[in-house]
């Protein structure tokens, strides 16, 4: 694209900070004082990878649900997956999202399609992926089972989640009779986005389950992920990651005769 183009890109305050062709960096909110969640993130996000897919990329494919703007969609393009799909509920962001991918030059192997996280199926999506990203996402909703039951759907070999977490709870309920006695497995907090429907970075709908610890791992056990590791932030993580307020989850199916991915 040309410098008009980078202009313009530099000329809007954006969520993430896109590193351009010519080494400038584009403007985020607050000064910046969210770009330490971001750098986390994709601090993370390259362990993982260089631990899942150490060789040639060029023939997988790989899926980041809620792409927002699109920073770690394009940056798995650049990463060297062959194919990377985006998608997300706001076309703003879709449009954001685009003019990026343009910018950096990598719309021939990245393509973003503006699609709830509850629509998007393998059929929609062309198959299955090698590797689907959920950063962000499951904390603003108000179905995050439905929403990570559409995430192994379309996971062919690991799925990686970030996310806010609550405090769990434990222990036994009465479960119809105080005959009959069930073990919580996790905990979900209700949060009230209500009045944020608005905002660029809230839930679309204002109702927001957010789970415990303990509820996202035995979720995704149930809906038969073989192999599940809480990832270790980095020593300069972001305050949340490092305390663990958030987690980055890796959930890995098994692969035929059951050898560990990657």
């Amino acid at each position: 694209m040309s410098e008009a183009a980078e202009a313009k890109a530099l000329s809007k305050t954006w969520f993430y900070p896109f590193r351009l062709p010519s080494g400038a960096v584009t403007p985020t909110y607050d000064g910046g004082a969210l770009d330490a969640i971001h750098y986390t993130r994709r601090n993370m996000l390259d362990h993982a990878l260089a631990a899942l897919f150490p060789g040639e990329r060029g023939d997988l494919r790989a899926l980041d649900l809620a792409c927002h703007q699109g920073y770690f969609a394009c940056h798995l393009a650049q990463s060297g997956f062959g194919e990377v799909v985006g998608t997300d509920a706001r076309v703003e962001h879709i449009e954001d999202a685009r003019f990026m991918s343009g910018l950096l030059g990598l719309q021939e192997r990245l393509r973003f399609l503006p699609m709830d996280v509850h629509e998007a199926t393998p059929e929609r999506l062309g198959g299955s992926f090698d590797l689907v990203l959920c950063f962000g996402l499951i904390y603003h909703l108000e179905n995050p089972v439905g929403a990570l039951r559409s995430a192994r759907a379309l996971t062919r070999r690991a799925l990686l989640i970030e996310t806010q977490l609550v405090p769990g709870l434990s222990g036994m309920v009465d479960y119809g009779s105080y005959r009959f006695v069930r073990p919580l497995k996790g905990s979900f907090g209700l949060i009230d986005e209500t009045e944020e429907t608005h905002g660029p970075e809230a839930s679309t709908t204002g109702i927001c389950l957010v789970p415990s610890r303990e509820a996202l791992l035995w979720i995704l056990e149930r809906l038969g992920f073989a192999r599940i590791e809480i990832l270790p932030p980095p020593e300069d993580a972001y305050e949340q990651l490092r305390f663990g307020k958030r987690i980055m989850v890796l959930a890995e199916l098994s692969p035929p005769g059951g050898e560990r991915l990657g």
